[in-house]
């Protein structure tokens, strides 16, 4: 404990804090102008660091955004013929993105479209229920649609790795957890073939960033999205490159990606170590005192936008540590009425 009291009050930890007081401050005043997702994304890691019930209503609108997905998937999309439909329609969305990440994905998925319901939505919204110590009331329907798929197809490809990284780290973690299917080493082997780390200087820089973020996600999916700490050595490969490559990805990467770096350090309790310091100092340096927040690499101060940027922002510079919340078993007072189609998991379930 000594040197985390150290990090956080020594040199620049009062600057640190100050930001993050700042940042928390912009978004504070305007969090419920925010679209749900943005809202509760914000709210439930807020809670997750401080467990502030001013942040109940936040966690809430999550937690009523998760209810209104899976209740379509229970009562519209779970069918063959019901997802096809769906997923025809998202992939026409994906064929209007434009920039390298766009097209990459639209490659990648356009033949193989049921990804875009399976792993980007519905295990997600499984897997935040799930930690909530909930589940849907059609649970039994939504997990045997999981079971129609080998998700080993799309977490190996190598192509779905340079397009959803860091959303396939998420989601092979999201599949342990639920008890499905569990293809975390898979991806890790996968993921390693795609991008050798002597490969780095042939990277676009989207890549590059897309190569940070699957590494990055790997750490903070294994916390439970900083409900729990990490162990280095489980990640070993991943903390030794961050060390080695840090002053690299200091001059390559957006600054969400820098605090991300920063984060899988304070997850492992690593706040001593060298690489927290430049990172928190990069993000420092990054805020806009006047506007109270961290701009785009563009310029732009849209709340909306930056809301994942700032928010990462706020955790590295004023880290408050992990707490597996908010769960209805422990915290009931956080659910109240919870919304329709939702249900407590039982004891031996979680």
């Amino acid at each position: 404990m000594a040197q985390v009291a150290v990090a956080r009050d020594g040199v620049g930890g009062h600057e640190y804090r100050q930001s993050a007081a700042l940042i928390r401050q912009t978004y504070e005043q305007q969090l419920f102008s925010l679209p749900a997702f943005k809202a509760g994304h914000y709210g439930l890691r807020m809670y997750r660091q401080t467990m502030d019930p001013k942040y109940a209503a936040a966690v809430w609108c999550d937690l009523a955004r998760v209810a209104s997905r899976l209740n379509r998937f229970a009562a519209e999309v779970h069918t063959p013929g019901q997802i096809e439909r769906y997923c025809r329609q998202r992939l026409a969305r994906y064929a209007r993105v434009g920039g390298e990440r766009g097209q990459l994905r639209y490659a990648e998925v356009k033949d193989s479209p049921e990804y875009l319901f399976l792993g980007v939505d519905l295990i997600g919204s499984m897997g935040r229920a799930h930690e909530y110590g909930l589940r849907h009331q059609q649970d039994a329907t939504l997990r045997e649609v999981i079971r129609r798929y080998d998700f080993k197809r799309y977490a190996t490809d190598h192509g779905m790795i340079r397009a959803w990284a860091a959303q396939l780290a998420n989601q092979v973690y999201w599949l342990r957890q639920l008890g499905e299917q569990d293809v975390v080493g898979d991806f890790v082997d996968a993921f390693r073939q795609v991008y050798p780390d002597a490969a780095d200087a042939e990277l676009s820089d989207q890549q590059f960033a897309n190569k940070l973020y699957g590494m990055t996600h790997l750490v903070l999916a294994d916390s439970g999205y900083y409900q729990r700490q990490v162990d280095e050595s489980g990640h070993q490969w991943i903390y030794d490159y961050f060390r080695t490559h840090i002053d690299v990805i200091l001059s390559r990467a957006k600054e969400d990606v820098i605090a991300e770096v920063g984060i899988c350090f304070l997850l492992a309790g690593l706040e001593g170590d060298p690489v927290v310091g430049k990172t928190r100092k990069a993000i420092l340096s990054a805020v806009d005192a006047e506007r109270g927040m961290i701009p785009s690499v563009a310029g732009s101060f849209d709340l909306k936008s930056g809301e994942h940027r700032n928010l990462l922002a706020i955790m590295l510079l004023d880290w408050r540590g992990v707490n597996a919340v908010p769960t209805i078993q422990r915290q009931p007072e956080m659910f109240g009425s919870l919304p329709y189609g939702l249900e407590a998991l039982a004891a031996d379930s979680q």
